[in-house]
């Protein structure tokens, strides 16, 4: 039986985020108290600053900065067997915790439980558009309790874009691999590895409503990597994983028009 102390949001900050308080206001109105720490390998006077201030601890990665590694690194920092990797800009609905509790316990052998979401423009919610339409649509299979454990379900969610919100992700950590996240990609490490974590035996737990927001703006490393054609070749990889080359090549195409909305 899992409770808030077995639950860790490991807040990952970098450089001066200027939504970083935002973030860690919402991972304290919780409505229930998990563990919170705050995690970095770009210390600076406004990311101590916000973790005195906060009163959560601070861990600093003596590695350089790389995203694969700062998750790792977050993951490691915890000593829960439920960890959810937290993104400065974005922020967190108060029942989340809570409903992700309650799933955890409701399952035989979690490995991942993710909600929907709706995203931030210019600071203002937005709960629906046609890249969050497309991506409910993918993941309503997993709405079914039937379908949580089925492979074949989960790859084919998978298997037409990334439809799962990283930082909407709690991992069961002890039923994961290690590392979660492998070196080599830039933007769709979390897509690669559902799609490692897709063929274990056990549960992705899908919560359809709306628990947490991810901003969207011109400062975010998605919109970075997406402007420098980074995005374009991850997906093409990441789709050559579920279909022979002519098909993932027209899929990307396609995938062009979701990238131009993210930016």
């Amino acid at each position: 039986m899992f409770t808030a102390q077995d639950h860790t949001f490991a807040l990952c900050a970098y450089g001066e985020g200027p939504y970083l308080r935002e973030c860690i206001a919402s991972l304290k109105d919780q409505s229930v108290a998990s563990h919170i720490i705050l995690c970095t390998s770009t210390p600076n006077g406004w990311i101590e600053d916000a973790a005195r201030q906060a009163d959560i601890e601070l861990f600093v990665s003596g590695e350089a900065p790389g995203i694969a590694h700062d998750w790792n690194y977050a993951l490691s920092c915890a000593d829960t067997p439920l960890v959810t990797i937290a993104h400065q800009d974005d922020v967190y609905c108060a029942p989340y915790a809570e409903a992700m509790l309650e799933a955890m316990n409701d399952a035989e052998r979690p490995l991942l439980f993710f909600t929907n979401y709706g995203e931030l423009r210019d600071g203002e919610p937005v709960d629906d558009n046609r890249l969050l339409a497309v991506k409910r649509k993918l993941l309503r299979p997993l709405e079914d309790k039937a379908n949580r454990a089925d492979v074949r379900v989960r790859r084919r969610v998978l298997s037409l874009g990334s439809a799962i919100c990283c930082p909407s992700v709690t991992m069961a950590v002890d039923a994961l691999p290690y590392p979660v996240f492998q070196d080599g990609m830039k933007s769709n490490l979390d897509w690669e590895a559902w799609e490692r974590i897709s063929h274990l035996s056990g549960e992705f737990l899908y919560d359809p409503r709306i628990l947490m927001y991810h901003r969207i703006h011109e400062g975010s490393e998605t919109s970075a990597l997406i402007k420098d054609n980074t995005r374009t070749a991850e997906d093409r990889e990441m789709l050559r994983r579920f279909w022979p080359a002519p098909i993932a090549w027209a899929l990307n195409l396609a995938h062009g028009l979701g990238r131009k909305s993210n930016g």
